[in-house]
């Protein structure tokens, strides 16, 4: 696979004024750009300085000094693309940095792509493409979770287990190759029932790390969270409790929230992507009736729902709407208004639905730690080991898979059909190259392009 070793340079930090600044250099004329902009109070040229040591002076453009700086030397492979790298800590205004870009790219460098560091790491060798993706996960996290599954991606843990299965699919695949090149001196009698036995093994292993996907996307993502109810239940109140502040308006009139507010919020360590919906109700009000609509379409979607009912009042129809339209739904049902005279308890609602039950008051605030314990349990099945296990967080890891998976269960149909063994390798080839995919051994020039394309400028 081919790609440019020209110098590239870009600025790695963000376009705001800050503390430090770094304006970043790679490639083969990075120090011989450096020592062309770079002075120093000891006259002293920096290509011939050690690699891994820190300069203190001046960045320069012929006679105009442009800013005090201090230069970081990383000579390749010994460094994050493998290349020759000259970091350049600067102070942090917006106007210095871009400034001494600049000179950078007037001495000799080029503009570097989005991604580009990154890019030129995998195709060095430095990381693999599952490591590499988990670079931009790392800058990405949004919550505790997200950022020890991205760091534990980032060491190498799904490279591990796909370079496992990888190893004994080929093993196999190169013995039936050869037996079937020299039938002398290798038999297949039989091989195909001790296969199987393999195949099966891998199969579970295969699924085991597709069963991870759906809690790996929400550590990455969030929980996509509705919170549905009757007009005036303590929907927006609960909200505002979650989020500290008075995001939605609460009023005593039924049907003030007509629309959908969407709101990100972090609850011990995972993010809620979360809506306040119109209350459920029958209503003639045409907008209401639109918001209302919205509720129910959201919830059909919604990873998660929390169900706000009203103590103070009996269940009525809209209540039992609500209970019908969630009860194949992962939900939490919330016992709102409990500082209140109330009507409805615990054990009558669970009559009715059988899901985690919670009293809270939402006006008061009571019972949120409760809620939050109760999700954790929920979508995490208590404290995540990150030692030993992994979760795909990425769609495209889970993708292919499902296509390995898809190959071994044909593998695992010709054995049982008893087909001839050429036709086992064939199929045990493709799930090869699927997981293949992953780790960026079998992936073609375009499809790498396409996933530096989306990193942030500088990495």
């Amino acid at each position: 696979m081919g790609f440019k070793t020209d110098t590239i340079a870009a600025i790695s930090t963000a376009m705001t004024n800050s503390g430090i600044g770094i304006v970043r250099i790679s490639g083969d004329e990075a120090f011989e750009i450096i020592d062309k902009i770079y002075k120093g109070k000891k006259e002293k040229i920096l290509s011939k300085q050690k690699s891994h040591t820190i300069h203190y002076g001046y960045i320069v453009d012929g006679e105009e000094i442009i800013d005090e700086v201090l230069v970081l030397l990383m000579k390749g492979p010994h460094s994050y693309t493998g290349e020759d790298t000259v970091e350049i800590d600067c102070h942090g205004g917006v106007f210095v940095t871009k400034k001494i870009l600049e000179t950078v790219l007037k001495y000799g460098a080029r503009p570097a792509e989005p991604g580009e560091y990154t890019k030129r790491a995998f195709l060095n060798g430095r990381m693999d493409l599952s490591q590499a993706e988990a670079v931009i996960d790392v800058i990405n996290s949004k919550n505790e979770y997200a950022l020890k599954s991205s760091v534990n991606q980032l060491k190498g843990s799904v490279h591990k287990k796909i370079d496992e299965i990888r190893s004994e699919i080929l093993h196999h695949t190169a013995f039936i190759e050869t037996a079937l090149d020299d039938p002398e001196h290798y038999d297949v009698d039989g091989y195909g029932e001790e296969l199987e036995t393999v195949v099966d093994k891998l199969l579970k292993k295969v699924q085991r790390l597709i069963d991870t996907a759906d809690d790996g996307r929400i550590m990455k993502e969030g929980i996509q969270t509705v919170i549905v109810g009757k007009p005036n239940a303590g929907k927006s109140s609960l909200l505002n409790a979650l989020i500290g502040e008075d995001r939605a308006i609460v009023t005593d009139i039924a049907g003030t929230t007509r629309d959908v507010l969407e709101e990100n919020i972090q609850l011990q360590g995972i993010s809620l992507n979360i809506m306040d919906t119109a209350g459920i109700r029958d209503t003639k009000d045409i907008v209401e009736k639109i918001g209302v609509d919205k509720a129910k379409s959201y919830a059909e979607e919604a990873d998660l729902i929390i169900y706000v009912v009203d103590a103070s009042v009996p269940l009525d129809d809209s209540d039992f709407e609500i209970i019908n339209m969630i009860k194949n739904k992962k939900a939490v049902v919330l016992l709102n208004k409990t500082d209140l005279s109330t009507v409805i308890n615990k054990k009558e609602l669970k009559v009715w639905i059988n899901k985690p039950t919670i009293e809270i008051s939402a006006k008061h605030q009571t019972g949120i730690h409760e809620l939050e314990d109760t999700l954790k349990e929920m979508f995490y099945h208590g404290e995540i080991s990150f030692n030993d296990e992994v979760y795909i967080t990425n769609a495209r890891h889970k993708a292919a898979l499902i296509d390995a998976y898809a190959s071994l269960k044909k593998v695992k149909e010709s054995i049982e059909n008893q087909m001839p063994e050429d036709f086992f390798t064939i199929d045990l080839m493709d799930a090869y190259e699927s997981l293949g995919s992953i780790t960026g051994e079998t992936i073609g020039e375009d499809l790498v392009n396409e996933i530096f394309s989306k990193f942030c400028m500088g990495k």
